[in-house]
This record gives C-alpha cells, structure tokens and sequence, in this order.
C-alpha cells in the first residue's frame, strides 16, 4: 500500500484500547517476554565507586522488557553506561512481560522509570487521569514487520480470508493492523478481530508453536518475534517502517513517575545522559551492542537469540533519542478511529525539559513534544 498522504496520516500501529476506556485498561500490553520480576543488580550496574557523586536517592527502580526494542535498557545496564553517570545511586532493574503490568507498577509506587511502548503509556496516562507519568525521552524506533506463510499468501491483497496474528487487542501492533485493513477498505470487528481479515489476538511467546502448527497465517509484530517466525519458513510482506513519513515510528519510550520526577529531577536527568550515551555507544558500535544486548537476554531469560533471529531484528530496529511525538498522537487517533478507545486528552503526557538539557549539553538537537507537552510552572 503506498505510503502517501492522507494514508500516512492514518496508519500505523497504534495505541492501546478497548471499546472504552475501562476495557482499554486490561487491553494493552507491550510484547515482553518473561513475567514480572526483581532482577538482581549487574555487577556494573551498581558498582559505584566511594567518590561517587551523591544524587538525591540512594537507588533507582527501573522497568523494562527482555526485548531488543528495549535495546536501550539492555545495553545501558548491560554495560554500566546508565550506572555511570548515577554515581553512587543504585539501579534497581525489574523486568516485565507486557505493559499493563509495568504501568501498575509504576502507578502503585513500586517502579520509578521505565521503558515501555506506546499504548499503555497512553492508557497508564489516562487512566491516571493525567496525574502520575510522564514520556520523557524516546528509546526505540521501528521492529514492526507483517510476515507470513508464502504458499498462502504472496500478495497484500491475499491477506484477505486469511488469518493474521497480533500481539493483543487494541496493543500497538494490533491498532496498526486493524488500520491497514481498514484503509485497504476491507471490515473487521475490532472487538472480535472477526471480518474480511481474522486477527487472531496471540501472546508473542506462542505465535511460533501457531505458525509451526498452521492455526495462523501469519502475523504483524514487533522483533524478535518477526524473525523468529522468518526463521521457521515465514517471509516478510511488509516492514511497518515503509509506511511511515521518514520511515520512523515510536515503538518504545521512557517514562517517569511524575512523583519521582518532581522529587528527585537530578536523578531522572543522570538517567537520561546514561540513555543518550548508551544510544549513541549502540549507534556508534552495532555488533558490539548486539552481542551486549543477547548478553543481556541470555542473563535475563537463560537463553541467547540464534544468530538468524536477533542479526535481521537487529538492523530493523533503529535506538533514538527522539520520542517522535508526533506518531504517537497518530497511534491514538487509530484507536479511536477503530472505536477502541474514546478521544484521550494527552496534553502534557510529555516532558522532554531534562532529555533537551540534556541533549544540548552534549552538542545534539533538541526534540519536540508535538504540542503535547507539559507546562511549565
């Protein structure tokens, strides 16, 4: 489908959902793999040394997925570029398996910064009625791919009649895909995932097993997913990337508890020279943050990505520092336009005040909130 105008304006992977905003809630989740837990501390995480600054906490809890969209965090605290610039404050990981449950815990107290997408940091946001988080850095763009079974579909038109798998209803790569059908003019209930095309709502962790069975067709998902299946027979049909204005869409943020950010502002600023270094180091040295990153999830899961998984994932997924706002505000208006959610109010989900100080400081660009900011006081 040609990635022009008004069809660019309208597309793409979305935010979170369900028919209203109290079903939206249980809805969206990031596509992690793993269950929640407390990591114990890397040793370069938490190796502060005794003339280590002293920030004004003692530690910071941090969230994120053992997923290489999370690429940020896993190297970051991989490689102590993060627990560098905290000094003597102590990084308390935690990993989750899918965004409702990093939002509870930053919502309950329990988590203080995380790496989490699109979708639940919409919902966390609106359903904390604009009071606890806020998106204050990008982390991740693009590892989004449709891949699918070439003797049953070789074309984008053969999608019709065929069944196609998505994360979870109303996550982001689920919005995306119901507003791709609904721009090639075909119907889908989005609730049952029932119509011209089926969309088969499936955790990531089992989509292989469904492909390798034949109960699925195919599949919109995020990476290493995406490869995982091309290494079991599936072909790539299209990459989410090609529909998108420059080629880039958010697919991964860092928020904060507005609590922490308030109380402890030094602290979210270390944070952010540590993510800002670390995605330069990645950008700067690609096979070194691969190996860092599959390091990273053999520690966390006890298993490595074969080579023919993460060596495709990798080079689709792009680390920046960018939070490109804009397309998040894209994300939501497709979950409202697939009657998912009502029209959130998203004024001032971001604050990009610390990351811009933050840029500046190291001689980079500065990056914009899509009007969506908050106010200063």
């Amino acid at each position: 489908m040609p990635a022009t105008g008004t069809t660019l304006t309208t597309l793409r992977r979305g935010v979170a959902a369900a028919a209203a905003l109290p079903l939206l809630i249980g809805a969206l989740a990031s596509c992690g793999y793993g269950s929640q837990s407390e990591e114990p501390a890397d040793k370069k995480a938490n190796a502060a040394a005794a003339g280590d600054k002293k920030l004004s906490a003692s530690e910071v809890r941090i969230g994120y997925f053992p997923n290489l969209t999370h690429a940020t965090a896993l190297v970051g605290i991989q490689e102590g570029l993060i627990a560098k610039e905290l000094g003597a404050t102590a990084i308390k990981p935690q990993t989750f398996n899918a965004g409702p449950s990093e939002i509870e815990a930053l919502n309950g107290g329990s988590l203080d910064i995380g790496f989490i997408g699109p979708s639940p940091a919409i919902n966390g946001y609106v359903k904390s009625k604009s009071s606890n988080l806020r998106i204050i850095s990008g982390s991740a763009s693009g590892g989004v791919k449709l891949v699918v079974n070439p003797d049953k579909i070789k074309t984008l038109d053969d999608l019709k009649g065929k069944k196609i798998a998505t994360p979870q209803k109303g996550n982001t790569q689920d919005v995306a895909f119901l507003n791709w059908i609904a721009e090639k003019g075909w119907k889908v209930d989005p609730e049952s995932g029932k119509g011209d095309v089926s969309v088969v709502r499936t955790d990531n962790k089992v989509t292989p097993d469904a492909f390798k069975q034949g109960s699925i067709d195919g599949a919109w998902v995020p990476e290493p997913t995406a490869s995982k299946l091309v290494s079991d027979g599936a072909s790539v049909l299209l990459d989410e990337t090609d529909l998108w204005p420059d080629k880039k869409f958010v697919i991964t943020n860092v928020i904060v508890s507005q609590k922490f950010l308030k109380e402890h502002p030094d602290v979210v600023e270390a944070v952010l020279k540590g993510t800002v270094k670390t995605n330069e180091w990645i950008n700067a040295n690609p096979d070194k943050a691969k190996a860092s990153a599959n390091a990273a999830l053999k520690a966390l899961s006890g298993k490595e990505l074969e080579p023919a998984v993460i060596d495709p994932a990798w080079k689709s997924i792009l680390v920046t520092d960018d939070p490109l706002a804009a397309t998040l505000k894209t994300e939501s208006d497709w979950a409202v336009k697939a009657k998912l959610i009502e029209q959130p109010d998203l004024a001032g989900i971001y604050d990009l005040t610390l990351l811009n100080k933050v840029l500046k400081a190291a001689g980079k660009s500065g990056v914009a909130d899509a009007g969506l900011g908050a106010k200063q006081s």
